[in-house]
């Protein structure tokens, strides 16, 4: 089981492929989404999170890095 609470500031998100493909700037304050890392572009965005299948030393997610790009959102839900 995944508890919302391992996940720290500046742990790396990978993807179901085993990439990289964010990192965690935190957790909102409901505990719902996560907010990453500005990208390339300076824009943070956030992944739900349900995408989470497990937390050990990086936050891993249920999805391919391109398809969670595609549907991250820039506004916290």
């Amino acid at each position: 089981m995944t508890n919302i609470a391992d996940i720290k500031p500046h742990m790396a998100v990978v993807c179901s492929e085993g990439g990289q493909f964010a990192v965690v700037d935190h957790i909102s304050a409901d505990n719902r989404t996560i907010k990453l890392a500005k990208d390339r572009s300076g824009v943070h965005h956030y992944i739900p999170f349900t995408w989470v299948t497990k937390i050990d030393d990086v936050v891993h997610i249920d999805r391919p890095g391109d398809q969670a790009m595609r549907e991250w959102t820039s506004a916290a839900a």
